[in-house]
C-alpha cells in the first residue's frame, strides 16, 4: 500500500496479509485474530511447496496469565535453495532514535548493507530475482521475491503507551523492537499451510478461529513451531526447497534485543 500524501509504501495493519502488534494477524480471508506463540521460539507464517517463512518470536512473561506477551522479531523466508533474512535489533540506549536503522538483513548468510537513504536498493543476482528497497532512510523497507510476494517490513519499538494500556509491564531493563509485516502473495497453492498461510487457502476452507470471542486466537502452536527459524520442518510443512545445508545462516546472529537505560523511574525504555 501507499500513503496518499508521502506516496511511500506503508505498512498497513488494518489489511489483509498484516501481520503487527502483539502479533495481531489478518488473515487472507479478512478475519483478524492473534497468534501467541511462546518467547524464544520460532514459529511457520507460511508453508507452501516454492516458499516458506518462519518467524522469530520474543517476549515477556506475564505472571498473572498462562502465556507470553510475544512478539515477531525476525522472519526467515526461504525459496529455492534461497533464504532471506528480515530482522529487528535495538541499540543499547535509553532512546529511541528514529535516525538510526535497526535492521538486520541478510541474504544466503551474508549480511546485507542498504545506506541510509530513501529509495536506496539492494538485487541479488539470482533467479527469482531479490529486491531490498528502503522506503524511508531508516527502519521500513520493501521487500519484493519475484513471481513470489512482497513485503512491507517496519521495525518499531514497544511505547510507553504501548505497555500502559495493554500491561505489558515492559521496564527500563528491557527493550523490545519487532516488525510489523504486511504480505502480498502472487502464487500460492491450494495446500498452503501455516499460521498466516491456510488463510489463503481457496473457498471452502473454515477458519479454525472463533471469530466471536472477544479476542479471537489462533491456537496450534505444537503443529506451527519449528526447530530453527531456517528450518522448515514443522508439522504442517509443505515446502520442497533446495537442501536447507546450503546457504546456510549458521553463525549469523541478530543483536540483542536487550538494553539498558539512563531515565530514572518506570515506564518502557523504547520512546519515540
Amino acid at each position: 500500500m501507499v500513503d496518499c500524501v508521502t506516496c511511500k509504501p506503508v505498512c498497513n495493519c488494518d489489511r489483509p496479509g498484516a501481520v503487527c502488534q502483539d502479533p495481531r494477524f489478518i488473515g487472507g480471508d479478512g478475519i483478524t485474530f492473534y497468534f501467541h506463540g511462546k518467547k524464544d521460539h520460532d514459529f511457520c507464517l507460511v508453508s507452501d511447496p516454492n516458499l516458506h517463512i518462519n518467524a522469530h518470536f520474543i517476549g515477556k512473561r506475564n505472571d498473572n496469565m498462562t502465556r507470553d506477551f510475544t512478539w515477531v522479531q525476525s522472519i526467515a523466508i526461504l525459496f529455492g535453495k534461497h533464504k532471506l533474512l528480515l530482522g529487528a535489533r535495538a541499540l543499547k540506549t535509553s532512546t529511541w532514535d528514529d535516525s538510526v536503522d535497526h535492521f538486520a538483513l541478510a541474504f544466503n548468510g551474508e549480511p546485507l548493507t542498504l545506506p541510509d537513504s530513501e529509495g536506496a536498493t539492494w538485487q541479488s543476482n539470482t533467479r527469482p530475482k531479490v529486491s531490498v528497497t528502503r522506503a524511508d532512510e531508516t527502519d521500513n523497507v520493501l521487500v519484493e521475491v519475484e513471481g513470489s510476494l512482497k513485503i512491507i517490513a517496519k521495525v518499531v519499538p514497544i511505547t510507553e503507551e504501548d505497555s500502559r494500556i495493554h500491561n505489558y509491564a515492559i521496564t527500563k531493563e528491557d527493550c523490545f523492537a519487532h516488525l510489523d509485516l504486511g504480505f502480498k502473495f502472487y502464487s500460492l497453492s491450494n495446500q498452503v499451510n501455516g499460521v498466516l498461510g491456510q488463510t489463503y487457502r481457496p473457498p471452502g476452507y473454515v477458519s479454525r478461529v472463533n471469530v466471536g470471542a472477544k479476542m479471537a486466537v489462533m491456537g496450534g502452536s505444537k503443529e506451527f513451531e519449528t526447530s530453527s527459524l531456517f528450518v522448515a520442518d514443522c508439522a504442517v510443512a509443505q515446502f520442497k526447497g533446495g537442501d536447507d545445508s546450503e546457504g546456510s545462516l549458521q553463525g549469523y546472529e541478530l543483536p540483542s534485543m536487550r538494553c539498558s537505560s539512563e531515565i530514572d523511574g518506570q515506564g518502557v525504555v523504547c520512546k519515540r
